[in-house]
């Protein structure tokens, strides 16, 4: 059950990132739960081998670089996901950190909401 609240969550914040930032289209709900389970492998998949092989380049940017490995995932889930748009590199970028930050806030609120209702 936790899983695909998660996944709700993550579309949910995938649409509302669409809507804040420029350059970033979704076409639908579902549209948005298919590019969250998209995304959803990606990062389990793929984001640990990046990180490892730009640790250098991470440890010199003082962790700035994640940012770019974020955007690039990110990019790579919009080319899979039809129905799922990225214009450019700068939506990109700004969309992977509203993404995270939107994602970051609904998790908190509704594990808040979870504790007063125990």
């Amino acid at each position: 059950m936790a899983l695909f609240i998660a996944l709700l969550l993550n579309a949910l914040a995938l649409i509302i990132t669409s809507k804040i930032v420029p350059g970033i289209f979704i076409e639908s709900f579902g549209k948005a739960i298919l590019a969250a389970i998209v995304m959803g492998i990606i990062n389990t998949l793929i984001k640990p081998i990046l990180s490892i092989l730009t640790a250098p380049i991470n440890i010199l940017t003082l962790g700035l670089f994640t940012f770019v490995i974020n955007a690039v995932l990110f990019y790579f889930a919009a080319l899979i996901v039809p129905g799922f748009g990225i214009d450019s590199a700068w939506s990109a970028i700004l969309g992977a950190i509203v993404l995270s930050v939107t994602a970051t806030i609904l998790s908190t609120l509704v594990k808040e909401v979870r504790k007063i209702k125990k």
